[in-house]
């Protein structure tokens, strides 16, 4: 630690570093944070930065429990492109010298310390996160920023890509500045809907990219005096936001171990190895309890199902299945090597997706969990009635529901671990219930226009 923080002394030095915001995020992935002066950067590195924990947020502190102290990573060092002269610094929370086992990032490095300890592997992830931009209206609603993008089929739209450059052009430099790999940027399916990618790295390099992603997107969007969202599913007839999630499983040496040099791993000819076949057998397997933690909100229950949006299709998983270059199963194989999770969305904590996917994946490799053959039907297009009669399962309808398959998952239930007086998924599970419930005695407008004078 010291060799690294002098590391990071000298870094933080040449680019002019005046603060530090030292950076945790709560159980729903919203970032805290403290800014702490240069000048006060060996107490922070030492001791960390002090919170009041029950006022975060939701982190399993009451008034009555001690500080926490967010500790600094030096590896996650993350200079503000935007704000000249302060860095992200994303922290590991401690309470009384120990770390918190409520925090996300902690929960994170515990599995993927426990796989390295254990079988000398890495697991190595990149996402697609999708945004859109709006403004507020004057009664409280929202619209899309821009007035002109309202082509029924706005997907790769130049027109709509090129009138908001200022702001996709930014960030992609922004990115590429913060040596992420920046390689596409594109307008999706949804009028005033986004996505940049940039190269995978290890689970936890990528999860505190996707953290200060969002938190880069939100304050460009404020600056030019638009809102961002991440929101599942913000508009009732639009395209929903997701946040794909590739995956895959690398030796210690760096060499891939779900590539397949046959490229005919059980005659399936997906480029596969056996080891990788497993491990989707095993997201198959958890499909349904995962949906608690890849859609962690009431609003990512609109975002899933079989109904097509205004532009005419949904690229939102409706069924636990997989196939390869297939956009209507929840786990496509793009190509070989890799698994993408297309379940996962915008409102993902990604610290926590990215455990329930490992401990999900490594359950079939040990299991020896044996997917079946991929799907290359358009099951979007299927009945209902032929989707179950293969056997495939749907996805829960509601967060309550996931929460209920959560909770009896002692895979999920392990890998996300114990808290003083039981397990993280039990509160877990007591937070999300209680959010379902607030929102289930709301009445809505719909609930008026369809009831108010039916009977």
């Amino acid at each position: 630690m010291p060799d690294a923080r002098e590391r990071l002394r000298a870094r933080a030095k040449e680019d002019g570093i005046e603060f530090f915001l030292a950076m945790f995020v709560d159980m729903h992935g919203k970032p805290c944070a403290k800014a702490v002066p240069f000048g006060s950067f060996d107490t922070l590195m030492a001791d960390g930065a002090g919170f009041a924990g029950f006022a975060v947020g939701d982190i399993g502190q009451s008034p009555a429990d001690p500080d926490i102290l967010a500790v600094p990573d030096p590896d996650s060092y993350t200079p503000m492109p935007w704000q000249p002269g302060v860095a992200v610094l994303h922290c590991d929370p401690h309470v009384n010298g120990e770390p918190w086992p409520y925090a996300p990032r902690v929960i994170l490095k515990r599995a993927l310390d426990r796989l390295a300890e254990e079988r000398g592997w890495v697991f190595k992830t990149g996402v697609e996160a999708e945004y859109s931009l709006v403004r507020r209206t004057e009664d409280g609603g929202i619209e899309v920023a821009d007035p002109l993008d309202n082509a029924a089929k706005p997907c790769y739209e130049a027109k709509g890509l090129s009138r908001m450059w200022g702001h996709l052009s930014t960030l992609s430099t922004y990115m590429n500045r913060l040596g992420w790999g920046n390689y596409a940027n594109d307008h999706e399916d949804a009028n005033g809907q986004f996505e940049h990618n940039f190269h995978y790295a290890d689970a936890l390099t990528t999860a505190d990219r996707t953290i200060f992603f969002r938190f880069m997107v939100h304050m460009l969007a404020h600056e030019a005096g638009m809102a961002a969202t991440f929101m599942p599913k913000p508009f009732t007839g639009l395209t929903g936001n997701g946040m794909h999630i590739h995956s895959s499983l690398w030796s210690r040496d760096d060499e891939p171990l779900f590539d397949d040099e046959t490229d005919d791993a059980d005659g399936r000819g997906l480029g596969l190895s056996k080891v990788a076949y497993r491990y989707i057998g095993g997201l198959l397997e958890h499909g349904r309890a995962m949906a608690g933690v890849v859609c962690p909100t009431v609003n990512s229950y609109k975002r899933i199902g079989v109904g097509a949006p205004t532009s005419g299709s949904t690229w939102a998983p409706a069924y636990v299945a997989y196939g390869g270059n297939n956009r209507t199963v929840m786990l496509r194989v793009p190509e070989a090597g890799r698994v993408e999770h297309r379940g996962v969305d915008g409102s993902a904590n990604p610290y926590v997706a990215m455990t329930a996917l490992l401990a999900s994946g490594l359950d079939g490799i040990d299991r020896d969990l044996d997917p079946g053959e991929p799907v290359h039907d358009d099951l979007l297009a299927l009945s209902a009635e032929a989707v179950a009669e293969r056997g495939i399962a749907h996805l829960p309808a509601t967060l309550d529901g996931a929460v209920a398959e959560l909770v009896r998952d002692d895979v999920l239930r392990e890998a996300l671990g114990r808290v003083r007086g039981g397990d993280y998924v039990d509160y877990y599970a007591k937070v999300k219930r209680a959010e379902f419930a607030e929102y289930h005695t709301v009445v809505s407008r719909w609930e008026t226009d369809r009831y108010l004078t039916l009977f």
